[in-house]
């Protein structure tokens, strides 16, 4: 039980734990290694899952794993736990969270929508609103001008930016993107302290294959998962609170 991991820590472990952001990294694991250690694996499955991942490390002969071994630090069963993991969540994910997937999807749908568009960002509301001019008016290349005034990183990109989800541009962006067509070159607009001109390059939105079901299905895992964390953490405090009340 999570709570027995809790009560092996001494205070002054717990304290420097909670202190650096790692305590309830530490719990989310926990929970994760006992929610996962009922699922069992075929003999098949298994090899399946070392073959993989010693695929993934370019692991082909012994030498090689054994070299692959130093430079981890684990020994050949740690190594083949680590590998299982995979296979173990993705079978947990599947026989308990797969068939709410697709709720979750349609909840978070316009966040996974995924677009590329040219950026270029200013301080300077009339230098944007000038190159806006210039490139509207085809007098100017849009790529060009990113890469010689803009003051973000998509400077490096000559102007482009992505393919990204919706949820890591600003909301306010991301509106304006959404509300957009391909090709279609927006006047300057503020966000914070920027003036930032943009044209939609491509829209793609999100849809439900098998990819994205197992994200979902992660997801939620996680979210319980972190829920578990937080009340173990509150119930400590609570339990620790009321220990230091009693005389």
């Amino acid at each position: 039980m999570i709570e027995d991991l809790l009560s092996e820590l001494p205070e002054g472990a717990r304290r420097k734990l909670r202190f650096h952001g790692l305590l309830v990294p530490l719990l989310e694991k926990e929970l994760v290694r006992q929610e996962l250690a009922s699922v069992v694996l075929s003999n098949e499955q298994a090899e399946q899952a070392w073959a993989s991942a010693m695929a993934q490390a370019g692991v082909d002969d012994a030498a090689k794993l054994h070299q692959h071994l130093t430079q981890t630090g684990l020994s050949e069963v740690e190594l083949r736990e680590k590998a299982e993991f995979t296979a173990r969540l993705h079978s947990h994910l599947n026989e308990n969270y797969l068939h709410q997937a697709e709720a979750r999807f349609l909840s978070r749908k316009h966040e996974l929508d995924r677009a590329v568009y040219s950026l270029l960002r200013l301080d300077d509301p009339f230098l944007s609103r000038e190159l806006y001019l210039r490139i509207k008016e085809g007098e100017a290349n849009f790529a060009d001008l990113a890469f010689e005034h803009s003051q973000g990183p998509e400077k490096n990109t000559k102007g482009i930016v992505g393919p990204v989800p919706m949820t890591q541009a600003h909301p306010r962006l991301a509106e304006r993107l959404r509300t957009s067509s391909p090709g279609q070159l927006l006047e300057p607009f503020q966000v914070e302290q920027w003036w930032l001109i943009v044209r939609l390059e491509s829209y793609t939105p999100a849809s439900l294959d098998q990819s994205t079901s197992q994200l979902m299905a992660r997801e939620l895992f996680e979210q319980q998962i972190r829920q578990r964390a937080l009340q173990a953490m509150h119930t400590l405090s609570h339990n620790t609170d009321r220990q230091q009340l009693i005389p």
